[in-house]
């Protein structure tokens, strides 16, 4: 396929999952698991009402109970959030989709409250960020962190791992690391959040090698080809910040690519918030990566159809027309309006703002 042939809703192949469009739903927190961190009933309807998408990525998941950083987030480390995460996967494919679930540790981004009893946020370096997080008292200031030991690390290399593992048991077509948006894998890569001494930091090789080892344990555990990662390379969420993020993402990406996963998600800007919030050159990092590219951040359609069919991007993600909008897809094709999100019902709750949108096809019965 020329480039010139590529457009926004054919099929793509992201290493081995076989996508029928290039629309792509980004991971989006919506903090309605239940008490044990397991996805509930709604969250079936929730993603197989979306699996028009070419790929689906789920909301962060929780690799360990130290993983979790905020209210109601599920996890994927026990039995029965694998079997819960079983009953959202079949659905989907039922309904023809395709879906991975993104793989979470939060590092620094936590609260005591959340965490098992005496336990306190973990990561590479003693430092609190600047940030708040959410518990059941609402949004409060984040814990401050202890530096992980050394050799603590294969511990939680080991804990993605075992997610991993356990992801594909629960019958998603992949996973994703989430190694972006200030939490811990970005929290090692950053200079602003990691003063280690070790192995693990000052240089950029130090500072890539967390992300290199997760993706390399990953990849030899479930398959290169049903492994993506996620990357935010100048994104200031959660006190996130580099003195020099161009050539960190490059090499970080350069590692990546010697392990032919099959896709990098890059989110472009300040995630949620401007593009250009930072120079950086996107292009550079794109072409030091030889699988599937997904960009993400601000996109509408018009950028979404030249980024691929340019060449440019494989796919792009939506993040908040999607949470809004189940039949996204049918919508950007047919250039019709988009439902509006409403943003007091993203996080926690109930049906209302998750499972209440209402469809194109819905909305003129109903008219």
């Amino acid at each position: 396929m020329t480039t010139s042939d590529r457009s926004l809703f054919q099929p793509a192949r992201l290493g081995d999952i076989a996508l029928a469009n290039r629309i792509v739903m980004a991971p989006l927190t919506r903090n309605r698991a239940r008490g044990d961190r397991v996805p509930g009933p709604l969250a079936i309807e929730y993603y197989a009402q979306r699996a028009s998408a070419g790929l689906l990525i789920t909301e962060a998941s929780q690799i360990s109970p130290l993983g979790q950083g905020y209210l109601d987030t599920p996890g994927i480390y026990s039995r029965e959030q694998v079997d819960a995460w079983k009953a959202v996967t079949d659905e989907v494919h039922r309904r023809g989709g395709r879906i991975v679930i993104q793989l979470w540790h939060v590092g620094r981004i936590s609260h005591v409250d959340l965490l098992p009893d005496g336990e306190v946020p973990v990561a590479p370096s003693a430092i609190a960020a600047k940030t708040k997080t959410f518990t059941r008292e609402g949004f409060v200031d984040v814990s401050a962190p202890r530096a992980l030991a050394i050799g603590e690390i294969p511990g939680i290399v080991e804990d993605y791992r075992r997610a991993a593992r356990h992801a594909i048991e629960a019958g998603f077509d992949g996973v994703e690391v989430h190694a972006a948006n200030g939490y811990l894998i970005d929290q090692f890569l950053r200079d602003g959040s990691n003063h280690r001494d070790d192995a693990y930091g000052g240089s950029i090789e130090n500072r890539t090698r967390l992300l290199f080892e997760v993706m390399e344990a990953v990849c030899a555990e479930i398959g290169a080809g049903r492994t993506g990662v996620r990357l935010s390379p100048v994104t200031p969420s959660n006190d996130a910040s580099d003195t020099d993020p161009q050539p960190l993402f490059e090499r970080a990406v350069e590692r990546i690519d010697a392990l032919q996963p099959a896709y990098v998600h890059v989110i472009e800007g300040a995630t949620g918030g401007p593009r250009d919030v930072a120079p950086f050159d996107y292009a550079a990092l794109r072409a030091k990566f030889h699988g599937g590219w997904i960009v993400n951040n601000g996109y509408d359609k018009a950028l979404a159809v030249q980024a691929v069919a340019s060449g440019y991007a494989d796919a792009v993600a939506f993040g908040v027309p999607f949470l809004a909008n189940p039949d996204l897809v049918q919508r950007l094709r047919a250039d019709a309006p988009l439902n509006a999100a409403h943003r007091e019902t993203f996080y926690g709750g109930d049906a209302t703002g998750y499972t209440d949108y209402p469809t194109l096809e819905e909305a003129v019965s109903a008219a």
